[in-house]
């Protein structure tokens, strides 16, 4: 036999041995998945798979192939699982350790057993990382970590398979990250905020208010921290000593800017608030943008063609209609002890002069102190006094009333705000019927809109420009033009109009988020939310069926 013919014969029979591997190893897949079909705990490389029914599927649809034969594959998974930081997501939970060791190796010569086990972690890893990315790591429901990618109703898989099939793997689970523009903006933002960290951010120190045209040793600080962050633009020329320590026209103006993107009074004063913003390092700022990313991973990928976003944190609502924004107000939402509530529902109908049927507690905790200090409150805001409830109340007169006898125990009455000028609810209100009994309404109150904190009310959200809502919710409403509405409010008849498409409205809580100029915005967590959603996402999954806290930075 020639030389030439026993190198044919090798390959041949190299070929057959690895076909053979190959063969064996789709067995060996084959098997565990029918474990797992049948919800045992399956593991690979000693790690508790985790991803179960939609690891199953995937492998079904492929007939139980290997699918991470190529090392170009395995190492563009490496590359998105390493890519998983920047939308806050840690890289240890798609196993990158084990990813590091076997991406860029040969896999072909190893036995059929540590073939399988191989393109199990990896399938696992990239369905999880592709679960986290599109849907959030974290249940909103209950605020724990999500630690698989089993809803059958996902796709992920498909989606997995349709990167392979493309050569495409780490394009294809980057694209499974929302792809709005709010979510994308924060990206290039928490950028941005990481590269500070390789900068020294040391405390300035408290003191007294710094004020436009004072001198301050402390105003070179400020003034290089505003530089840092964007806000102050860099100077031609070192100035003198005594000019450098003054509070001049140039750092007022990049204090005000900095002010408004951090929902201060952009006053130009160097107060403590003010400080306490200027002194958030680099590493709180991310936590904050990682909370907020998640949020955007919780939200619907179709909002809807018209939809109206609340953002609660944010003391704003914006109007959505064909991708353009037509609205963007202020609002007023629930102090923190009664807290707006966050949910999705529709706007179904508007009340046009509505009264208001003041909740028990409110008549309780807010109303009866006032009536007991002034008899005349009632009368003077338009309230009628009812015993009982329903077509069976019984009007009564205030003046008749024991308010001092009444308590939380014993308070027999309904107060019901009549429409006109003085009522709670202003001339309209919104109205997406749900369980927490909150709405969108006007109010006489709107010296309070002028406030950078916001949180006023009992749980229902205040709208500034509510009428413009009004008008635009009505716009294609058959019979419903301007003057129309005009004239239904003059009429000071309760007028009830229901819409013929509703209206999503989603009440999120941003305190992170890029705006329009492409401006980064930080708010006050005034409910103490973003602590455990950032608990959670640094809550490491450690595969073997248990989740543990990460330890703190």
């Amino acid at each position: 036999m020639t030389s030439g013919s026993m190198a044919v014969r090798g390959m041949l029979l190299s070929a057959l041995c690895l076909c053979s591997m190959g063969s064996v190893a789709n067995d060996t897949i084959r098997t565990r998945m029918g474990a797992i079909d049948l919800d045992f705990p399956v593991s690979a490389l000693g790690k508790i798979l985790t991803s179960d029914k939609t690891l199953s599927s995937f492998y079904r649809e492929r007939d139980y192939t290997l699918a991470w034969s190529e090392a170009a594959d395995r190492r563009a998974l490496l590359d998105a699982v390493a890519a998983a930081q920047h939308h806050g997501l840690s890289p240890n939970d798609y196993n990158l350790a084990q990813l590091t060791r076997v991406a860029a190796g040969d896999t072909r010569h190893l036995d059929a057993e540590a073939q399988a086990d191989i393109d199990l972690l990896l399938t696992d890893s990239a369905l999880l990382l592709a679960s986290h990315l599109r849907y959030g790591k974290v249940n909103p429901e209950d605020l724990r970590p999500e630690p698989d990618a089993s809803h059958p109703d996902r796709g992920i898989d498909d989606l997995l398979a349709e990167a392979l099939a493309a050569d495409n793997v780490e394009q294809g689970l980057k694209r499974l990250a929302p792809a709005t523009p709010g979510y994308q903006q924060l990206l290039s933002a928490r950028a941005a905020v990481a590269a500070l960290m390789r900068e020294p951010w040391e405390r300035i120190p408290e003191g007294e208010t710094i004020r436009p045209g004072n001198s301050d040793e402390r105003v070179p600080h400020v003034r290089q921290r505003l530089r840092a962050l964007g806000d102050h633009p860099h100077p031609d020329s070192d100035a003198p000593e005594a000019i450098a320590t003054r509070h001049d026209p140039a750092l007022v103006a990049a204090v005000q800017r900095f002010q408004a993107r951090h929902g201060l009074d952009d006053d130009g004063l160097i107060g403590r608030d003010t400080l306490a913003a200027i002194n958030l390092t680099p590493a709180k700022r991310l936590t904050q943008i990682d909370a907020n990313l998640e949020r955007w991973r919780w939200l619907p990928e179709q909002p809807g063609d018209t939809y109206i976003v609340v953002n609660v944190a944010g003391f704003e609502l914006t109007m959505i209609r064909k991708g353009e924004e037509v609205l963007r107000t202020r609002v007023i939402v629930g102090r923190p002890y009664r807290q707006t509530p966050l949910f999705s529902d529709s706007i179904r109908h508007l009340v046009f002069n509505p009264s208001w049927t003041v909740p028990r507690s409110i008549m309780i905790e807010d109303q009866l102190p006032v009536i007991r200090q002034n008899p005349d409150y009632l009368s003077n805001l338009g309230f009628s006094l009812y015993r009982g409830w329903g077509p069976d109340r019984i009007p009564v007169d205030p003046d008749t009333v024991d308010w001092w006898a009444l308590s939380e125990n014993y308070f027999p009455f309904q107060l019901i705000q009549e429409p006109g000028p003085s009522n709670a609810l202003g001339q309209v209100k919104f109205m997406f019927p749900n369980e927490f009994d909150v709405y969108l309404h006007d109010t006489p109150a709107r010296h309070l809109f002028a406030s950078s904190q916001r949180s006023f009310s009992s749980g229902c959200i205040r709208v500034e420009n509510s009428l413009e809502l009004a008008r635009l919710l009505l716009e294609s409403q058959n019979g419903w033009s301007g003057n129309r509405l005009n004239r239904v409010l003059d009429s000071r008849e309760l007028t009830k109009v229901y819409l013929e498409n509703p209206v999503p409205v989603h009440l999120e809580y941003w305190t992170a988020w890029v705006d329009d100029a492409g401006t980064l915005n930080l708010r006050d967590d005034i409910y103490e939310r973003n602590g455990p959603v950032t608990a959670a996402l640094e809550t490491s999954l450690d595969y073997d069926g248990r989740i543990h806290q990460a330890s703190a930075n």
